[in-house]
């Protein structure tokens, strides 16, 4: 798959033209995404992956259409009807709001790559057995975030107070907020929140922690902030502010540290439910898994400037600390 300038979805349907003369049932499958093609490289060559296991390749038996929010939820309604249009075979989603979108936008299957509350929001009424069109993975963002606060006051065991940097509007955020609330209070923390909905927000929440001089902030791993993610490392390096992550992209841009589910990993367990789909299984039969790998990275490179000195126990439970 070549990713770049051109949308994928146009370069899968260039290459597949000759493909369906040459050979039988060739199978569209939609992506719901948070960010662009580009910026999502690494889970796209996961599901990629995983479905040239199972036997479908692009220019062969595979069509695959992009649809990016590029960061902006209030956009997956309009790109989720876009995506029907199409009549793909199977829509993949990232995110609870995309799973919503695309529920919503009518029955074809759809298998959730990365969704954080299914069950709490109403995207599946459960999780052995969901019913309907929708399937998948779930991210377990609400566990995850209790882990993280716990890693914030080993890493940092002196701060009194959390930065969260979230989109209160989203749907996952309410549980999430509740459980970050309560673990920080056991670990003699409190919390604020910095609200963001876009970009400008995203710039002024980050300008205002900083005047606050908020000790240590807790990034989401919402849309916004993952197609931001370069901005937000690099404000936090100039301003000399520590800040826990959602996944490993963000210490791969710079970042100080994360903790939270491998998305590729997912991506690519994804693959096994199209696959499923695409041979006759009914999503709703289809049982929605939890994550099977929780990584913990820290950057050495990150902390110094920062004067953190990295506790060894936190450096042995990591899964890659990059020096």
């Amino acid at each position: 798959m070549k990713i770049g300038t051109v949308p994928i979805f146009l370069i899968a349907l260039a290459l597949a033209a000759p493909a369906v003369a040459q050979s039988g049932k060739v199978y569209r499958i939609g992506l719901l995404e948070t960010t662009s093609a580009t910026a999502n490289r690494g889970n796209l060559e996961a599901l990629l992956r995983g479905l040239r296991e199972a036997g479908y390749t692009e220019g062969k038996n595979l069509i695959i259409d992009y649809r990016s929010a590029d960061g902006r939820a209030d956009r997956f309604p309009e790109l989720a009807d876009d995506l029907v249009r199409t009549k793909p075979d199977v829509i993949v989603t990232r995110g609870t709001p995309a799973a919503l979108a695309a529920k919503n936008a009518g029955s074809i299957p759809i298998v959730m790559a990365a969704a954080a509350s299914p069950l709490a929001t109403g995207v599946i009424p459960n999780l052995a057995r969901p019913g309907g069109n929708v399937t998948g993975l779930t991210s377990i963002v609400d566990e995850i975030t209790i882990k993280r606060m716990e890693i914030i006051r080993q890493l940092l065991p002196t701060v009194k107070r959390v930065g969260m940097v979230l989109n209160t509007s989203n749907v996952n955020v309410t549980t999430q907020m509740k459980e970050a609330d309560a673990a920080a209070r056991s670990l003699g923390l409190e919390t604020e929140v910095f609200d963001t909905r876009d970009v400008e927000t995203l710039k002024r929440a980050l300008e205002a922690a900083v005047a606050k001089r908020t000790e240590v902030l807790l990034v989401s791993g919402e849309g916004i902030m993952f197609a931001n993610r370069q901005l937000i490392v690099d404000f936090a390096a100039k301003h000399e502010v520590p800040v826990m992550y959602a996944s490993r992209e963000f210490v791969d841009a710079g970042g100080l540290v994360s903790y939270g589910v491998s998305y590729p990993d997912l991506y690519h367990r994804a693959a096994g439910y199209v696959d499923r789909i695409l041979k006759g299984a009914k999503p709703g039969d289809l049982p929605v898994e939890r994550p099977k790998k929780l990584e913990l990275v820290i950057s050495q490179k990150a902390a110094t400037p920062l004067g953190i000195v990295i506790p060894r126990e936190l450096l042995f439970r990591a899964d890659e600390v990059i020096r």
